[in-house]
C-alpha cells in the first residue's frame, strides 16, 4: 500500500514537471505597448507593460482606458508597468496605446471585444415596473379626477390651526395632571 501512494505521488511531481507552462498572453507591437488581457471586454482591468524605457516613469494614453495610466519601473532592468480599466462604454474595435519612453514614442494596440451577453434574460423584472392595478378602497373616489364628488384642495385654513392648537394644549395639560397625580401616589 505504501508503495502505490509513493508511485502516484512520483508521477504526480513527473506531470507538473513535464507539463510546460503557458505565457501570460500580451498583445505587444514589437518594442511597443503589451497589454494583457489582449482582448478585454469593457469594464474590464488590463496591465500594461513597456519594455527597454530610459526613464522611471511615464503615462500611457489611450481612447480605450478610463484615464491616462501611470507607468512606473519593475524591479527589471528598464521595464515600465501598469495598470488600468478598459472604459465600460467602449465600442468593440482596436484603439491605440501610446507612450513616450524618454524622447522615444511607444505605440501598441488594445483590442476591445464586444460585451458578453448574458445566455439567459429573466422573463420577468425582479421587481415591480408599474404600480399593481389594486384598487383605491375608500379614498378613490376623493382622488380620481374624473369623480362628480372633487376632492377638498384648499390647504388647512385659521380654524384647523386653532382646532388643532387647543386639542394639543388639552393633551398636554391631561398628560401634565397624570404626571403629578402619579407622583402624589408614589409619595403615600
Amino acid at each position: 500500500m505504501g508503495s502505490l501512494k509513493v508511485t502516484l505521488c512520483a508521477g504526480a511531481v513527473l506531470a507538473a514537471v513535464c507539463t510546460p507552462v503557458a505565457p501570460a498572453a500580451y498583445a505587444a507591437d514589437g518594442d511597443g505597448v503589451a497589454v494583457t488581457p489582449s482582448s478585454p471586454a469593457p469594464g474590464a482591468d488590463v496591465a500594461l507593460r513597456v519594455p527597454d524605457c530610459t526613464e522611471r516613469t511615464a503615462v500611457a494614453v489611450s481612447a480605450a482606458f478610463e484615464s491616462d495610466v501611470r507607468l512606473s519601473a519593475a524591479d527589471e532592468g528598464g521595464v515600465l508597468v501598469g495598470s488600468s480599466r478598459v472604459r465600460s462604454s467602449a465600442a468593440a474595435g482596436a484603439y491605440a496605446v501610446r507612450v513616450t519612453c524618454g524622447r522615444d514614442a511607444r505605440q501598441g494596440t488594445i483590442t476591445v471585444d464586444a460585451p458578453h451577453r448574458p445566455a439567459h434574460r429573466p422573463s420577468a423584472p425582479s421587481s415591480p415596473v408599474a404600480p399593481v392595478d389594486a384598487g383605491g378602497g375608500g379614498a378613490a373616489r376623493l382622488a380620481a379626477p374624473h369623480s362628480d364628488d372633487a376632492a377638498r384642495v384648499d390647504p388647512p385654513g385659521t380654524a384647523h390651526t386653532v382646532t388643532g392648537l387647543v386639542l394639543a394644549g388639552i393633551a398636554a395639560v391631561a398628560v401634565g395632571l397624570r404626571g403629578v397625580r402619579s407622583r402624589s401616589r408614589g409619595a403615600d
